[in-house]
């Protein structure tokens, strides 16, 4: 079968490149795109997208599938020149991976694949092939999802990836587009995101009553499902007084088998000796994700004794005042008593000398 090659519409062109703006994985030497710089004289650019029936499939903007053990699945996808000099390019699939802070992102294309992306078969019998497109011009390539018959339960995540190396200067420039590739096999589904393990530390302020709460927690994914999530961090004292307002945080998407550390500020948090920092935790999934059932939530929280140093100067200083007045009150009164008594014992004295003798 010849994959067919035809005029691009400029309304297909900017979805082309607004939902691949949208799922860009950027690699290595990446050059941005968009529709200014694709048109400009003498420009390279690339662009990709699921495809139905020969043409830009606008109401998907990831690949994703529900699939039996050993099921074989057929579908499209588009890539596009939109540059004005021909090019060659290299589409394949590929795994996916969260890097350290959370992102999503795919194996470099030397990196051979293991899971969702080893699934993937072009018409060459292969899960990468070559392209070369005039300026302008788009490209179906169909291609199968081949699940293996004992391939686990769950989500399976990778990408599709069009690469196109060109040169600039000394260095070549590879301009990678990716989407994302989801493959959820049938089987029992397990959400299972929790919080690991949590800590907390605290920062005070030059405003005794104005200290921020550090809240770090490990959060890990142990099910086979890929779950995001929504937390609300709380600072709390004795008996469950709230000593702070609400923090939120969302959490990206982690994908089965990860684990991240994860740090909230919770601002607005005076040193009341005892605070307990409690987090809770409602894991969600992304709009265009398959629905998994019943999702996980959890809380939990730490103990964090804090030295109110400031209000015990405070205190240490109002004291000093307290005990100063105070003195001060004192010693003025003995003064008062001791001049009451030498002025009544004058007016003793003088009226003794008055008084007529005989």
């Amino acid at each position: 079968m010849t994959p067919s090659i035809v005029t691009p519409r400029r309304p297909a062109i900017r979805f082309l490149l607004s939902a691949t703006a949208g799922v860009l994985v950027a690699l290595g030497m990446t050059v941005s795109l968009g529709v200014s710089g694709a048109w400009a004289e003498g420009s390279d650019g690339i662009a990709a997208a699921p495809s139905a029936n020969g043409g830009v499939d606008q109401s998907r903007s990831r690949f994703s599938y529900q699939v039996e053990p050993g099921q074989t699945l057929h579908d499209e996808y588009l890539v596009e020149n939109t540059g004005t000099t021909v090019q060659s390019v290299t589409v394949y699939a590929t795994d996916a991976f969260n890097t350290e802070d959370g992102s999503f992102a795919l194996l470099e294309g030397n990196a051979g694949a293991v899971d969702a992306g080893q699934w993937i078969t072009f018409d060459n019998g292969t899960n990468r092939m070559q392209v070369t497109l005039d300026p302008g011009a788009q490209q179906v390539l169909p291609f199968a999802v081949n699940t293996p018959a004992d391939a686990s339960p769950g989500d399976h995540a990778g990408g599709m990836i069009v690469s196109a190396l060109s040169p600039a200067g000394q260095v070549s420039v590879d301009r990678r587009v990716g989407i994302r590739l989801y493959v959820r096999v049938k089987g029992p589904l397990q959400p299972a995101l929790t919080i690991s393990s949590i800590e907390s530390s605290y920062q005070p302020s030059i405003n005794p009553f104005a200290g921020e709460t550090t809240i770090t927690m490990t959060l890990s994914n142990a099910g086979n499902v890929s779950l995001s999530a929504d937390t609300v961090a709380q600072v709390r004292g004795f008996f469950g007084i709230p000593l702070s307002g609400l923090t939120d945080q969302a959490i990206p998407e982690m994908l089965p088998g990860t684990s991240r550390t994860v740090s909230l500020v919770v601002p607005g948090v005076g040193p009341w000796v005892y605070l307990n920092p409690h987090v809770s935790l409602a894991a969600t999934v992304d709009d265009d994700a398959l629905n998994a059932g019943v999702l996980p939530s959890g809380e939990r929280s730490s103990d964090l004794f804090v030295v109110p140093w400031a209000v015990l100067l405070l205190l240490v200083a109002a004291g000093g005042v307290w005990l100063g007045l105070r003195y001060s009150r004192k010693r003025t009164a003995t003064k008062a008593a001791v001049w009451i008594e030498y002025t009544e014992a004058e007016a003793r004295r003088k009226a003794r000398e008055e008084i007529p003798v005989g």
